[in-house]
């Protein structure tokens, strides 16, 4: 084989290679539907929110993970379906930008192209995402804050066990082991999200992976967690 073919075939080699890992086919192991509480969210950032916020979770984002090394991002599109305009009042409610309530739809825009453009097959296009994301947590009953409500959980100020909070999501998830993101805020730590985490399919719930490991700043102590 002369030097000129195996150059060649070399370099066709290494773009079919990248054409793949740059598209959705390569594939996740689960979702991670990931959930903010407001008044947390704002706080734990580095700019103050703009506006009010409410004593809820809300949605962060639905997004295809793996257990093992980095999630897919910015995948390749099949179905070109847009986000229909009549899904925006509800995902107003349910996904605000919370940092910012003039732009929702670049913090969705961006959501979709990060992340749930890799979804596929799970999730179609970018209208099946949105639609997806509205189910969960309107039908399926996956609303983090409504969870906690039903285990007599409030978001009054107190400062409660991680246990307690943990058993609260078990009960609604069928006893799966969610994730959970703490931060400090003036020396006391506050509880700033939720992970609800589900098969690649969205069949059924299961234990989330990858939890923050000790010594992560993001990491929720067993004790004293503001919520």
């Amino acid at each position: 084989m002369g030097i000129t073919r195996m150059i060649y075939m070399v370099t066709m080699l290494f773009s079919l290679l990248v054409s793949i890992l740059s598209s959705s086919t390569v594939g996740f192991d689960y979702f991670q539907f990931t959930q903010q509480y407001q008044p947390a969210a704002c706080n734990s950032n580095p700019t103050p929110c703009k506006d009010p916020t409410d004593k809820l979770f809300t949605v962060h984002g639905l997004w295809p993970s793996n257990k093992i090394g980095r999630d897919p991002e910015y995948c390749k599109t099949r179905n070109r379906r847009k986000r229909a305009k009549t899904l925006e009042p509800q995902l107003e409610i349910i996904w605000p930008n919370v940092l910012d309530r003039t732009n929702h739809t670049g913090f969705w825009r961006r959501q979709w192209k990060k992340h749930g453009t890799c979804g596929y097959p799970t999730i179609q296009n970018e209208n099946d995402y949105f639609e997806t994301v509205i189910k969960m947590y309107i039908t399926e009953k996956q609303n983090v804050s409504r969870i906690l409500s039903n285990a007599k959980i409030e978001p009054d100020g107190q400062s409660r066990p991680l246990v307690d909070i943990e058993n609260a999501i078990r009960n609604g998830t069928h006893n799966k082991k969610p994730k959970f993101k703490c931060q400090k805020n003036n020396g006391v730590t506050e509880l700033v999200e939720i992970t609800l985490c589900s098969d690649k399919n969205r069949a059924h719930f299961i234990d989330c992976p990858n939890p923050f490991l000790p010594g992560s700043p993001y990491l929720c102590p067993n004790i004293s967690i503001r919520y």
